[in-house]
């Protein structure tokens, strides 16, 4: 997608289960598609990110 902006982070955290970083975003879903990796600014730096259903681990709770 280039440096288009598709949506914006709005919190984040390290997730002791899966060991890694782990982050709710509202997004333009016209641009974007589960499973697709995306780049996010993080304190200014631009990190590589996957979009993913939530929950985030099998087994838990949500939908």
């Amino acid at each position: 997608q280039g440096d288009r902006l598709v949506g914006q982070v709005t919190s984040g955290g390290f997730s002791p289960t899966l060991k890694s970083g782990i982050a709710l975003a509202l997004l333009d879903r016209t641009h974007v598609r589960y499973g697709e990796n995306v780049d996010i600014e993080i304190r200014g730096k631009r990190k590589k990110a996957q979009l993913t259903r939530i929950p985030f681990i099998e087994g838990g709770r949500g939908r």
